[in-house]
C-alpha cells in the first residue's frame, strides 16, 4: 500500500471519529444530515459485498467491517439516540435525484455488466455526491458548528489524497481506474467552496459562516 492511500484511509477514519465524538460530547446531532449518513450506509453496503467471497488482506477486511458498522452506528445515533435534536425541516435535499442517476450511470458505465460490478460502480458514483445533502443543509442554515466543519474537512482530505494515490499507482503499477478517478475529482470539487471558508475562517479561529 502506498503512503497516499494510507493517509487517505487515516483521514477517513479521523472524520468518522470526529463525527461520533461530536455527537457524544454534545449529546446532539444538530447540523448533521441524516440523508447524507444514510447514503454512506448505502455506499458501503453496496461496495463491500465482496466480503462474502473475496479475500485481500486483514487490513482490507477490517477496514470494510469498520466502515459498514460505523456508518450504521452513526445512522442509529441520528435516527434514534439523538433524534430529538435532529431537524428534518433543514435536511430537505431529495436524495432520489442522486440515487437514481447514479444507478443509471452504473448500468451504462461499468467495467463488467454483472451484479457485483454494477453495485460497486454505483457505490463509487454515489459516494461522489453523497455529501450533497450535508452541504445543502449547511447552505440553508448558513453556518455550522466548528467540530462539524472539522468532520467535513477530514472527509474532504480523504478524497483529495486519493488523487495523488491514483497518480502514484499509475507510475508504479500502470493501473488506471477511470471511474474512480472521475468520481473522485467530482467529489473533491464539491468541497472547494467549503474548504475556502474553512481555511479563511475556521482555521483562523472564526465561526464557520457562508457568505450571504
Amino acid at each position: 500500500m502506498n503512503i497516499f492511500r494510507l493517509l487517505g484511509d487515516l483521514a477517513h477514519l479521523a472524520s468518522i471519529f470526529i463525527l461520533v465524538h461530536k455527537m457524544h460530547i454534545t449529546r446532539s446531532c444538530r447540523g448533521i444530515s441524516f440523508k447524507t449518513q444514510a447514503l454512506y450506509v448505502l455506499v458501503f453496503l453496496t461496495r463491500y459485498l465482496d466480503l462474502f467471497w473475496a479475500w485481500i488482506s486483514w487490513y482490507n477486511f477490517l477496514m470494510k467491517i469498520f466502515f459498514i458498522s460505523s456508518s450504521c452506528y452513526i445512522l442509529y445515533l441520528v435516527h434514534y439516540r439523538f433524534r430529538p435534536t435532529y431537524d428534518p425541516s433543514l435536511d430537505t435535499f431529495k436524495v432520489e435525484y442522486l440515487v437514481g442517476p447514479c444507478f443509471v450511470l452504473a448500468l451504462i458505465f461499468n467495467y463488467h455488466f454483472d451484479f457485483a460490478e454494477i453495485l460497486w460502480t454505483f457505490s463509487i458514483y454515489l459516494e461522489a455526491v453523497a455529501i450533497f445533502p450535508q452541504l445543502f443543509m449547511m447552505q440553508r442554515t448558513g453556518e455550522a458548528e466548528t467540530i462539524t466543519t472539522h468532520y467535513l474537512a477530514a472527509l474532504g482530505v480523504y478524497r483529495a489524497l486519493y488523487i495523488p494515490n491514483w497518480i502514484y499507482r499509475y507510475y508504479t503499477e500502470g493501473t488506471v481506474d477511470p471511474i474512480a478517478i472521475v468520481a473522485g475529482i467530482v467529489q473533491t470539487g464539491l468541497y472547494l467552496d467549503f474548504f475556502y471558508v474553512y481555511v479563511t475562517k475556521v482555521l483562523q479561529g472564526q465561526k464557520f459562516e457562508l457568505p450571504a
